[in-house]
């Protein structure tokens, strides 16, 4: 019997039943008019999590970061981030378009950088050249494969950030799958980053939105450039909901997806097709093939696998609260009849 196994990405869950009961029992208000009480309590929530004043609830991880990026820079000024970084390949050009900054990309392992990095790439105070004001970080970084930062690699780039004056923003779209693998704690996050991105929606199963953590100061000036952006919602407190019941419940579970990535890399990497599989650390498996990966991707999508091509040769898959062991054990079989 086939069956469907969505491996897409984790942003395709649906809200499970509890989830759902707790969004239909939520307490709302309007929240441009700063009344709705599911809101307020998210917000309070995810700052309190990362030892941070204030938080902001936003549609999407991508407005999260654009403001951020847009509080912590002026016109002219130019970001550090990895050359696969997410504010800079998937927002469609935002940085941009947003905030009129510049970008200097690195290439760091698998899309972590050090400060050793880093330090070389700071513009000096010249005419000639932007002036460098931000760091941004990605955890876990998508495209080296859910790679994680630890609390001390982050570390020296912050002390760097701020002897020379620079933000530090954390773009945290699975930052919870981050913290799960290297046993950090986010309440230490908030002695390193002047911004943090938490997204809801990915491993946390939320049906949209994402929170910016920072001091009150920023968050001011963040909820008025969420207002110029299009994100002023009304009762959002149904969504915030979804958030405050993930933050209580879907964290702790975080370490099953990451044991159904590791089943699925092992396998992977029997497999006569598959000429690479990248160390799994999250809940992102990435694999090269040597055939060209849309036709693979092709080939399990005819048994009810659902993938993605992320190169030539690589294809992804992701984990999440919707792919349950019933479904690894199938993907396997399929995956071993391709041999």
């Amino acid at each position: 019997m086939q069956i469907t196994v969505d491996l897409r990405s984790d942003t395709v869950t649906k809200p499970t039943p509890a989830m759902l009961d707790a969004m239909m029992n939520a307490k709302i208000g309007d929240d441009v008019f700063g009344e709705d009480e599911s809101v307020a309590e998210l917000e309070k929530k995810a700052a309190d999590m990362f030892g941070m004043e204030a938080g902001l609830f936003c549609p999407s991880g991508t407005m999260t970061n654009q403001i951020a990026i847009k509080c912590f820079t002026q016109p002219m000024d130019e970001l550090i981030a990895d050359q696969t970084a997410h504010v800079y390949r998937y927002e469609g050009g935002g940085i941009a378009f947003n905030s009129a900054v510049s970008t200097r990309l690195l290439n760091g392992y698998r899309g972590i950088l050090t400060a050793e990095m880093i330090e070389p790439e700071i513009n000096a105070e010249n005419i000639h050249y932007p002036h460098t004001s931000l760091v941004v970080l990605e955890n876990t970084v998508n495209k080296g494969g859910g790679s994680c930062y630890t609390l001390e690699q982050i570390k020296p780039i912050a002390g760097l950030c701020k002897e020379r004056g620079l933000k530090l923003h954390l773009d945290g779209a699975r930052i919870f799958n981050a913290l799960t693998h290297t046993g950090d704690k986010a309440i230490d996050y908030g002695k390193y980053f002047d911004g943090i991105s938490v997204c809801l929606s990915k491993g946390l199963g939320t049906p949209v939105g994402s929170v910016l953590l920072a001091d009150k100061e920023t968050i001011y000036k963040a909820r008025r450039i969420r207002k110029v952006m299009g994100g002023g919602m009304r009762q959002a407190g149904f969504l915030a909901a979804a958030g405050i019941y993930a933050l209580d419940h879907h964290v702790e579970r975080l370490k099953i997806d990451h044991q159904h990535a590791q089943l699925l890399a092992n396998e992977l990497s029997k497999c006569n097709w598959v000429s690479q599989v990248l160390p799994v650390e999250t809940n992102i498996v990435l694999f090269d093939t040597f055939e060209p990966a849309d036709l693979i991707v092709n080939k399990l999508a005819e048994h009810g696998i659902k993938c993605g091509s992320t190169d030539k040769n690589r294809i992804r898959f992701v984990t999440h609260l919707d792919i349950h062991l019933h479904h690894v054990e199938y993907a396997v079989k399929i995956i071993n009849n391709l041999n």
